[in-house]
């Protein structure tokens, strides 16, 4: 499940019970165990592509309306 924080990045929570804190070492929910799925990894991957690109475009425009 992605999530946007008060900023507006993606975060990643556990499909099953909304938790955004996982143990990296064995790829699980630290609150369910529930398994991070390749889909996750992609998902997240996707979101935090198009954040990037969104905020480089908001620079860019920002940077052209400066005088």
């Amino acid at each position: 499940m992605i999530f946007h924080n008060p900023a507006g990045a993606p975060e990643l929570a556990c499909d099953q019970c909304g938790c955004r804190w996982f143990d990296r070492m064995t790829n699980t929910c630290y609150e369910c165990g529930a398994e991070v799925t390749t889909e996750n990894l992609t998902e997240i991957r996707q979101a935090l592509e198009q954040f990037e690109a969104r905020k480089q475009a908001q620079g860019n425009q920002t940077a052209g309306n400066q005088h």
